[in-house]
């Protein structure tokens, strides 16, 4: 399963929710995580700009705003 990581540079809560889904990596192997920077492109920064981080399942395009924890994001793994 891939996973998406909106977020952008300097941002401590992007930074915090990096070490969780790493975590998250380790115990599910099976995952993809990719990260994307919002100032790459315009149409992310007009969706994200004030809600980042944001992780996005891109199969059934749900999406999980911060703050969230280990226990949030096993939940909206198993719920993809």
């Amino acid at each position: 399963m891939k996973l998406i990581l909106f977020g952008t540079s300097a941002c401590h809560l992007c930074e915090q929710a990096e070490v969780i889904l790493t975590i998250i990596l380790i115990k599910f192997s099976q995952l993809e995580l990719e990260l994307i920077d919002i100032a790459e492109e315009s149409q992310w920064q007009q969706r994200y700009a004030i809600r980042i981080p944001v992780l996005y399942q891109p199969d059934n395009e749900t999406e999980l705003g911060w703050p969230f924890n280990e226990h949030d994001v096993i939940n909206f793994i198993n719920n993809a």
